[in-house]
């Protein structure tokens, strides 16, 4: 209400800035300049903000990035994610964890590997969104979720070598003479 007052209400009102653009990009791939990245450039945004214009007025279907909204399902795994995610704050994040956790076993249970990346990946998304926006708190809580899972992914794919018998990688830092016995009896 307060913004209404503090502008004049005729037409010669400055539009804002992001509705201006978001014209110019409709206009112009309604011109026939489809590439997201040309139209990134000539209107001077992120390719994100096109392909979220494009999608949102019915232009293009399958554009998916950091911030497309969960509303848009990019797989079969998707759906099982929708409004189940979010860092409003720490309670929040922590409640999104235990989604990410229990979708992640039951796909560990089925062997469904692509279920499984479709957890990480939601998490770094999660991740992301929190931190670049200053939600430090709420960003670590999906940070941690992942380390633990990469950790753990760490350890089974070393048991795996173990079994196998294959022989065991060595990081280059560890080539000197000196440290790569020490590498291989470890």
């Amino acid at each position: 209400m307060v913004r209404n007052e503090a502008q004049p209400s005729h037409s010669a009102a400055p539009r804002p800035q992001r509705a201006i653009k978001k014209h110019q990009i409709i206009a112009l791939y309604l011109a026939g300049i489809t590439a997201l990245e040309d139209l990134a450039t000539m209107t001077d945004v992120q390719p994100s903000y096109v392909g979220a214009v494009l999608q949102q007025v019915g232009l293009i279907r399958g554009y998916f990035d950091l911030y497309t909204s969960t509303a848009h399902p990019m797989n079969v795994y998707s759906k099982l994610f929708i409004n189940k995610l979010g860092f409003k704050n720490e309670a929040a994040a922590r409640r999104s964890v235990a989604v990410l956790e229990q979708l992640y076993q039951q796909f560990a249970l089925a062997r469904d590997r692509a279920g499984q990346h479709h957890a990480l990946s939601m998490a770094l998304v999660m991740f992301d969104r929190a931190r670049w926006i200053g939600k430090m708190p709420e960003a670590d809580i999906f940070r941690q979720w992942l380390v633990a899972h990469l950790e753990q992914a760490d350890a089974e794919d070393a048991d795996l070598t173990a079994v196998r018998g294959e022989p065991m990688s060595v990081p280059e830092s560890e080539g000197e003479p000196e440290t790569l016995s020490a590498a291989l009896v470890q």
